[in-house]
């Protein structure tokens, strides 16, 4: 018998924790998992789930107005109603809330509910109870990071945006990644007028130029305003609306500020600082191939440790784990530079591999295929939204090393693309695939011209 309780005990439901939870449990090993808050964690309840549901709600004032160049003649002008949009949503979060807890006790995994403390090695304390484990696994995932200016209590993080009693008629997002970008076009899809305010020249750092380039206009043509190398001075509430005075002088009065300037890993309370858990210099948990940190019975995942943070990376990094510490054999290591993203705004972005950036500074020669044209659909609905599709390919093999795309259903379509990148492919096989005719996706096997070199 194991001088433990348990061989792995978690802390954090969230997708990380509850796929090695149950992964490690499998396996044979004895596993407890603690959660203070809500099973599924960001992603589930203030993430991607969420999200992408408003998402979905924002692209139908785009639907009503694009169907009359098709013939449909509505009674009368659709109105939006925020109440029915945010209680189903929550009705949606809390049967998946249900499906996740289902999911631990069909594994026979132990939910315990609560706060957990690491207070040694080897043992974890919840609600004054201690528990022992031969290993322990952080994954409690990030929190919202709000700067600090004057002010700045009157803001909303990211985990607030999706239940406001009340919907703003007039929005602002302070920002420049994933979470601005979509919500600055999901309220403004639902009928905001919405501001991103971002100190920096153009959002969504890291992503290839010319997709940041062509989302901005598109989503300014959308009618999304977008106010570049700025920043918050101050906010003064005014009655029930704010007062936003920027760093340029100018003001704007709103009706609810978003804060999506970033989150930092939740270790706040852990107890980790009492062993010395080393960090790296973005304070996240510094970690080795196996997840180990610091302290080899200590281990972490997902959006605590370096890397994507990504629902599907920390799903992914949990196999690995698991594998590691209760499988019969090492796995490869993860794939982080082939791993596909998608940023809902509108129109989405989906992107895998290399930017053209990234890959000129790595491959001595590239070339580069890109196509921005205007989707079938709006030839009728009389919209001006334009569609780019663009390929890096290495000069030298002929393998593409990135794929990326700006319009409708990115996200959707780049998943197919990036099994064809993280598989190596070359531009010629793309160039031997048949299109499927008449589709926006098409365009990806049939860029023949070079676009730049």
């Amino acid at each position: 018998m194991s001088q433990f309780d348990y061989d792995l005990f978690v802390i954090g439901a969230g997708s990380g924790g509850v796929r090695a939870a149950r992964t490690a449990a499998a396996a044979g090993a004895r596993v407890a998992i603690a959660e203070d808050r809500y099973l599924g964690g960001t992603c589930v309840n203030v993430g991607c789930v969420p999200k992408k549901l408003y998402s979905y709600a924002a692209h139908f004032q785009e639907a009503f107005h694009d169907s009359a160049g098709f013939g449909w003649q509505l009674p009368q002008a659709p109105r939006f109603d925020w109440a029915t949009l945010r209680d189903n949503k929550i009705e949606e979060i809390k049967r998946l809330n249900g499906i996740y807890g289902r999911l631990l006790d069909n594994a026979d995994v132990r939910l315990i509910n609560g706060r957990a403390t690491v207070t040694d090695a080897n043992h974890v304390e919840v609600n004054g109870e201690t528990f022992s484990s031969e290993k322990i696994l952080v994954a409690t995932g990030g929190w919202p990071w709000v700067p600090d200016f004057p002010g700045n209590e009157h803001v909303l993080n990211s985990n607030q945006v999706f239940d406001l009693d009340r919907f703003p008629e007039r929005f602002l997002v302070l920002g420049g990644g994933y979470i601005a970008v979509e919500f600055a076009s999901i309220f403004n899809g639902l009928g905001s007028e919405s501001h991103l305010v971002y100190r920096g020249g153009l959002f969504l750092r890291g992503f290839d130029h010319e997709v940041r380039e062509f989302t901005r206009d598109e989503m300014a043509k959308k009618g999304v305003n977008l106010h570049f190398e700025n920043n918050i001075e101050r906010i003064d509430a005014q009655g029930d609306a704010y007062l936003v005075t920027l760093t340029n002088g100018e003001t704007l009065e709103v009706d609810a500020v978003l804060s999506a300037t970033g989150r930092k890993p939740h270790l706040e309370g852990l107890g980790l600082d009492k062993l010395d858990i080393a960090l790296d210099r973005d304070g996240k948990i510094a970690v080795n191939e196996r997840f180990e940190t610091s302290t080899p019975s200590i281990l972490a995942l997902g959006d605590v440790i370096s890397g994507p943070e990504l629902t599907p990376v920390a799903l992914e990094e949990a196999m690995q784990l698991v594998q590691h510490h209760f499988g019969d054999s090492t796995p490869k290591p993860l794939d982080y530079p082939s791993i596909a993203t998608a940023v809902f705004c509108h129109p989405n972005i989906g992107t895998v591999g290399l930017s053209e950036e990234e890959a000129r500074a790595e491959y001595a020669a590239i070339r580069v295929y890109a196509a921005d044209f205007k989707p079938m659909k709006h030839t009728l609905s009389g919209s001006d939204e334009r569609c780019l599709m663009k390929l890096i390919v290495d000069d030298a093999s002929d393998r593409v090393l990135g794929a990326h795309m700006v319009g409708e259903e990115a996200g959707e379509l780049i998943q197919g693309i990036a099994i064809a990148v993280r598989a190596g492919l070359t531009k010629a096989d793309f160039d031997a695939t048949v299109g499927i005719h008449p589709t926006g996706a098409e365009e990806f096997v049939t860029m023949r011209s070079v676009t730049r070199t």
